[in-house]
Protein backbone atom coordinates (compact mmCIF):
# COMPACT_ATOMS: atom_id res chain seq x y z
CA UNK A 1 0.00 0.00 0.00
CA UNK A 2 1.31 3.53 -0.74
CA UNK A 3 1.73 6.04 1.76
CA UNK A 4 0.68 10.16 0.44
CA UNK A 5 4.73 10.50 0.51
CA UNK A 6 4.87 7.92 -2.44
CA UNK A 7 2.70 9.32 -4.06
CA UNK A 8 3.98 12.87 -4.28
CA UNK A 9 7.26 11.36 -4.91
CA UNK A 10 5.65 9.30 -7.97
CA UNK A 11 4.05 12.27 -9.57
CA UNK A 12 6.69 14.84 -9.14
CA UNK A 13 9.28 11.65 -11.23
CA UNK A 14 6.22 11.56 -13.65
CA UNK A 15 5.93 14.94 -14.51
CA UNK A 16 9.58 16.29 -13.82
CA UNK A 17 10.92 16.33 -18.28
CA UNK A 18 7.50 18.95 -18.46
CA UNK A 19 8.78 21.13 -15.11
CA UNK A 20 12.44 20.74 -16.76
CA UNK A 21 10.90 21.78 -20.20
CA UNK A 22 8.87 24.78 -18.42
CA UNK A 23 12.06 26.17 -17.00
CA UNK A 24 14.31 26.05 -19.36
CA UNK A 25 13.53 28.71 -22.09
CA UNK A 26 13.60 31.42 -18.90
CA UNK A 27 17.89 30.61 -18.78
CA UNK A 28 18.44 29.39 -22.69
CA UNK A 29 15.84 31.41 -24.41
CA UNK A 30 15.55 34.45 -26.09
CA UNK A 31 16.47 35.22 -30.00
CA UNK A 32 14.15 34.88 -32.81
CA UNK A 33 10.31 34.72 -31.96
CA UNK A 34 8.60 31.60 -32.65
CA UNK A 35 5.50 33.77 -34.25
CA UNK A 36 7.73 35.75 -36.48
CA UNK A 37 6.73 38.45 -35.03
CA UNK A 38 3.50 37.87 -37.19
CA UNK A 39 -0.32 38.76 -35.52
CA UNK A 40 -3.20 36.57 -35.74
CA UNK A 41 -6.09 37.61 -38.15
CA UNK A 42 -7.61 40.10 -35.08
CA UNK A 43 -4.29 41.68 -35.57
CA UNK A 44 -2.43 41.11 -32.03
CA UNK A 45 0.58 39.21 -32.09
CA UNK A 46 0.27 35.81 -32.36
CA UNK A 47 2.41 34.45 -29.62
CA UNK A 48 4.48 37.66 -28.73
CA UNK A 49 8.36 37.89 -28.26
CA UNK A 50 8.93 36.01 -25.04
CA UNK A 51 8.20 32.58 -27.24
CA UNK A 52 10.94 31.97 -28.96
CA UNK A 53 12.51 29.41 -31.49
CA UNK A 54 15.66 28.75 -29.01
CA UNK A 55 13.72 28.59 -25.99
CA UNK A 56 11.32 26.25 -27.26
CA UNK A 57 14.18 23.75 -28.65
CA UNK A 58 16.02 24.07 -25.61
CA UNK A 59 12.74 23.70 -23.16
CA UNK A 60 12.13 20.16 -25.45
CA UNK A 61 15.79 19.45 -25.66
CA UNK A 62 16.18 19.92 -21.79
CA UNK A 63 13.25 18.02 -20.81
CA UNK A 64 13.52 14.89 -23.28
CA UNK A 65 17.40 14.22 -21.87
CA UNK A 66 15.68 14.10 -18.02
CA UNK A 67 13.16 11.69 -19.25
CA UNK A 68 15.91 10.06 -20.85
CA UNK A 69 17.99 9.71 -17.89
CA UNK A 70 14.95 8.54 -15.96
CA UNK A 71 14.67 5.46 -18.86
CA UNK A 72 11.35 6.71 -19.95
CA UNK A 73 12.77 8.63 -23.20
CA UNK A 74 9.25 8.42 -25.05
CA UNK A 75 7.14 10.18 -21.98
CA UNK A 76 10.52 12.50 -21.95
CA UNK A 77 9.97 13.61 -25.52
CA UNK A 78 6.05 13.59 -24.94
CA UNK A 79 5.93 15.19 -21.16
CA UNK A 80 8.41 18.03 -22.58
CA UNK A 81 6.99 19.13 -25.95
CA UNK A 82 3.24 18.50 -24.54
CA UNK A 83 4.79 21.08 -21.76
CA UNK A 84 5.83 23.80 -24.86
CA UNK A 85 2.94 23.77 -26.84
CA UNK A 86 0.37 23.97 -23.51
CA UNK A 87 2.60 27.12 -22.52
CA UNK A 88 2.07 28.65 -25.94
CA UNK A 89 -1.58 27.81 -26.13
CA UNK A 90 -1.49 29.73 -23.26
CA UNK A 91 0.59 32.58 -24.75
CA UNK A 92 -1.79 32.56 -27.96
CA UNK A 93 -5.14 32.97 -25.14
CA UNK A 94 -3.35 35.94 -23.34
CA UNK A 95 -3.02 37.92 -26.30
CA UNK A 96 -6.49 37.37 -27.71
CA UNK A 97 -7.09 38.86 -24.11
CA UNK A 98 -4.59 42.02 -24.37
CA UNK A 99 -3.07 40.24 -21.32
CA UNK A 100 0.79 41.23 -22.21
CA UNK A 101 3.80 39.17 -22.74
CA UNK A 102 4.94 38.24 -19.13
CA UNK A 103 2.12 39.35 -17.19
CA UNK A 104 0.11 36.90 -15.21
CA UNK A 105 -2.75 34.79 -16.03
CA UNK A 106 -3.69 32.68 -13.14
CA UNK A 107 -4.74 29.04 -13.71
CA UNK A 108 -3.34 29.30 -17.52
CA UNK A 109 0.27 29.93 -16.80
CA UNK A 110 0.48 27.36 -14.01
CA UNK A 111 -1.88 24.43 -15.37
CA UNK A 112 -1.72 25.11 -19.23
CA UNK A 113 1.47 23.53 -19.79
CA UNK A 114 0.80 20.85 -17.19
CA UNK A 115 -2.44 19.71 -19.14
CA UNK A 116 -0.97 19.85 -22.64
CA UNK A 117 2.04 17.94 -20.89
CA UNK A 118 -0.11 15.20 -19.01
CA UNK A 119 -2.92 14.70 -22.03
CA UNK A 120 0.43 13.54 -24.32
CA UNK A 121 2.13 10.98 -22.10
CA UNK A 122 -0.86 9.75 -20.02
CA UNK A 123 -2.16 7.22 -22.86
CA UNK A 124 1.63 5.58 -22.90
CA UNK A 125 2.03 6.05 -19.24
CA UNK A 126 -1.32 6.60 -17.74
CA UNK A 127 -1.22 7.91 -13.45
CA UNK A 128 -3.38 7.18 -10.75
CA UNK A 129 -5.87 9.71 -10.06
CA UNK A 130 -4.35 10.38 -6.63
CA UNK A 131 -1.11 11.21 -8.81
CA UNK A 132 -2.69 13.27 -11.09
CA UNK A 133 -4.26 15.70 -8.56
CA UNK A 134 -1.04 15.69 -7.21
CA UNK A 135 0.38 17.25 -10.00
CA UNK A 136 -2.57 19.63 -10.35
CA UNK A 137 -2.64 20.98 -6.74
CA UNK A 138 1.46 21.05 -6.26
CA UNK A 139 1.77 23.17 -9.56
CA UNK A 140 1.09 26.38 -9.02
CA UNK A 141 2.63 26.92 -5.90
CA UNK A 142 5.90 25.31 -7.21
CA UNK A 143 5.52 27.50 -10.49
CA UNK A 144 5.36 30.36 -8.44
CA UNK A 145 8.28 29.91 -6.72
CA UNK A 146 10.19 28.84 -10.01
CA UNK A 147 8.91 32.18 -10.79
CA UNK A 148 10.25 34.20 -7.61
CA UNK A 149 13.56 32.58 -7.73
CA UNK A 150 14.08 33.35 -11.44
CA UNK A 151 12.97 37.48 -10.95
CA UNK A 152 15.84 37.04 -7.55
CA UNK A 153 18.38 35.40 -10.00
CA UNK A 154 17.18 37.71 -12.64
CA UNK A 155 16.40 35.57 -15.31
CA UNK A 156 12.98 37.55 -15.24
CA UNK A 157 11.67 41.18 -15.18
CA UNK A 158 9.05 40.61 -13.36
CA UNK A 159 8.08 38.87 -10.37
CA UNK A 160 4.72 36.78 -10.33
Amino acid sequence: MWSPLDYLLSALYYILPAYVANMTPVVFGGGKPIDLGKNFVDGKRILGDHKTIRGFLSGVLAGTLVGVFQGRPLCGLLLSLGAMLGDMMGSFFKRRVDIKPGESAPLLDQEGFVMVALALCMPFEPLTLMEILIIVLITPPLHLLANMLAYLLGFKGVRH
